[in-house]
């Protein structure tokens, strides 16, 4: 090799210091998709410490029964922890086949117990300080510009923060594909007004990306044969299943619905159903991936917990630490994962939640490591000040 060619070949390269190798940034062949959970769902409903007396004596009324083998109880896991029996078709056997794990006492150090202010701290991922926040620069964002190949889309009415930040990004309002309330001319006129603009490859490939799951709805209601279509996010994640397929490998999407303050129930109620839709869309997109799901991971996440006891309204408050899940064909599942603790009144984070053992961006982090291989360095660049913590997901 000449030495122009030499010096051609290490543009596209980094050095690894001090080694004297030379290694080409990551390449996207996994699928990402990061589903948030926004309201704040409750986590001791979901993943129920069903060994622990205490979890029954704080809740009365809305607490989960113990694994029994009846309709209403929950289904064990292991010897501490069960699962809610609304997701016993379509959570449990992606369990019981090892590809879903679930990792308790997760979440941020913020302890602002604020819808919003949490939620940014997370999809920021910048740490935990209130002031210095960058908001044009999202985790998800970072993670892309690491990456060789991606191509990360946001399934939103608007671009989530996690995604803000140097690599464009489009985003499409799922909730409104099926009656789109601009025509062709319409939408043509509006991208017109961005052409020549930093915003116009964003704005004509969320119009193509709104046409084409129109279209996708239409050919599901005619393979239906007219039957009623399954709302909310089961319908939605089968489209985003074909998409993330064909053409993007990390996703964002946003499911509310989730602040349950009063009559929250238990087996039946409504976080049960909330929980069951959920549960069947996830597992309608484990089925619409097909292969591809072996190369896909899905994290499940919210800004924050519940109060572990219940309120005076059978429901429950803004609380602190969480349970993520995840997901997918290569995942090391059928397990608890990361740091815990005995569920007993002086494990409770301020006498009132789950405390935080396994900060988010330690957790997605030490995720992202195994997925692309990333180099600490560029973890760090993702996750500034944050180091990784690989819980053998992957």
């Amino acid at each position: 090799m000449d030495r122009r060619r030499f010096l051609q070949a290490l543009s596209t390269t980094t050095l690894c210091a001090g080694s004297g190798m030379l290694f080409a940034a990551p390449a996207a062949q996994s699928r990402l998709l990061v589903v948030f959970l926004r309201g704040a769902y409750d986590a001791a409903s979901l993943l129920v410490p069903a060994s622990s007396s205490f979890y029954y004596e704080s809740r009365p009324n809305i607490a989960i029964m113990r694994p029994d083998g009846t309709a209403d109880a929950a289904l064990a896991l292991d010897s501490d922890w069960a699962l809610h029996p609304a997701l016993g078709a379509s959570l449990l056997p992606l369990y019981q086949a090892g590809q879903a794990a679930f990792i308790p006492f997760a979440g941020t150090h913020d302890a602002s117990r604020s819808h919003f202010e949490t939620q940014d701290a997370i999809e920021l991922g910048q740490g935990d300080e209130r002031t210095g926040r960058n908001y044009r620069s999202g985790f998800m964002n970072r993670l892309a510009a690491e990456l060789n190949g991606a191509a990360p889309i946001g399934f939103t009415d608007r671009l989530p923060l996690a995604l803000q930040g140097s690599v464009q990004v489009p985003n499409v309002a799922l909730r409104s594909v099926d009656k789109t309330t601009l025509d062709a001319r319409q939408a043509g006129m509006i991208a017109s007004m961005y052409e020549g603009s930093a915003l116009a490859g964003r704005v004509s490939q969320g119009f193509a990306v709104r046409d084409e799951l129109a279209q996708m709805g239409e050919e599901m209601a005619a393979a239906s044969r007219s039957a009623i279509n399954a709302r909310g996010f089961e319908a939605q994640a089968q489209r985003i299943a074909r998409l993330m397929k064909e053409r993007y490998n990390i996703g964002f999407v946003d499911v509310g619905g989730w602040d349950t303050h009063v009559g929250q129930g238990n087996a039946k109620g409504y976080l049960a159903s909330r929980l069951e839709e959920l549960g069947r869309g996830l597992a309608a997109f484990q089925a619409e991936m097909g292969g591809a799901w072996r190369d896909t991971v899905v994290v499940v996440v919210s800004e924050f917990g519940r109060t572990f006891r219940e309120n005076g309204n059978r429901g429950t408050d803004h609380g602190h630490g969480t349970v993520y899940w995840v997901l997918g064909g290569s995942v090391r599942g059928g397990r608890i994962a990361g740091e815990q603790v005995a569920v007993r009144p002086e494990s409770l984070f301020q006498n009132r939640d789950y405390p935080v053992l396994n900060e988010y961006r330690a957790v997605l982090g030490g995720l992202f490591g195994r997925m692309y291989g990333l180099s600490a360095a560029r973890l760090d660049r993702v996750f500034p000040g944050a180091a990784g913590r690989d819980a053998g997901l992957l």
